[in-house]
């Protein structure tokens, strides 16, 4: 993609602290997402896990806009989801997987979202993981997402997405290998 980074998965001291910033003003303007959370604790797991945070910078330069929407107290892990109100722009156009992207003979998209997904550093999120995501906010209201699809179905040849209409998280299905202007997919990130 071509807003991605080199095969480097750090960060400049610069980008670090500009990314740092970003997530920061995030976090305290969406405090809805993480109730009771302290920026200080997301802060000190960031700077303690550089890859991670190449990821988050990835989330960042493709549209995402990367916020914590929970904690794995099991694992003791941030919870990051991409919070863009539409589905990550420099994200869509993309088919869901490479099996899928193989499979086109003719009019291939750039890539897919599975693989794009990899390179990041990320995944995607579940129905679940979706549809908690939305009781945030009203997301993906002229857009769709790919959602991380059950082995049934792609065994089938098909894939699943969701988007929000009418008030309504809707969960759809489509051919793996096609792709649309308007649909994208969202990342979760635990750090």
């Amino acid at each position: 993609m071509s807003k991605m980074s080199s095969n480097r998965k750090d960060l400049s001291p610069k980008q670090r602290e500009e990314l740092l910033s970003i997530l920061k003003n995030r976090f305290e303007k969406n405090d809805q997402r993480h109730k009771g959370f302290q920026w200080a604790q997301v802060q000190a797991k960031l700077e303690a896990n550089p890859q991670k945070l190449w990821s988050l910078n990835e989330m960042e330069n493709t549209g995402g806009e990367p916020d914590v929407v929970g904690y794995d107290k099991k694992t003791g892990e941030y919870i990051f989801y991409d919070c863009s109100a539409e589905s990550p722009k420099d994200r869509r156009s993309l088919c869901y997987d490479r099996e899928a992207l193989d499979a086109r003979k003719e009019n291939k998209p750039k890539d897919n979202a599975v693989d794009v997904a990899t390179a990041m550093g990320v995944e995607l999120l579940t129905e679940e993981q979706y549809r908690e995501l939305q009781t945030f906010g009203a997301f993906d209201t002229k857009t769709s997402s790919w959602i991380k699809t059950p082995e049934a179905i792609r065994k089938l040849g098909g894939a699943i997405f969701c988007d929000r209409r009418y008030n309504t998280v809707f969960t759809y299905h489509n051919g793996a290998e096609s792709y649309y202007a308007a649909r994208g997919f969202r990342g979760v990130l635990k750090v």
